[in-house]
């Protein structure tokens, strides 16, 4: 799958989890649903998308949420 493509979907998840009035909790459950929902596949390539590029055009939320969870979005080798 693109890189861009699993940007825009990121940031829509992204979107969704904005409304919760808990950063915290927000960013929890981005990482949460990502690991539930992507493939291994999905989640390394943005993972070494950000690692490329930096996270370039990824929201701020998503991008912090995704650092801060890299360990458990990994996929197991």
């Amino acid at each position: 799958m693109q890189a861009d493509h699993l940007v825009t979907m990121a940031n829509q998840i992204g979107t969704f989890f904005e409304s919760y009035p808990d950063e915290m909790e927000a960013s929890t459950e981005i990482a949460n649903h990502l690991k539930r929902f992507w493939a291994p596949s999905m989640r390394s390539r943005l993972l070494e998308y950000i690692d490329i590029e930096r996270g370039a055009g990824l929201k701020p939320l998503v991008l912090a949420s995704i650092s801060a969870n890299r360990e458990q979005l990994a996929p197991a080798r």
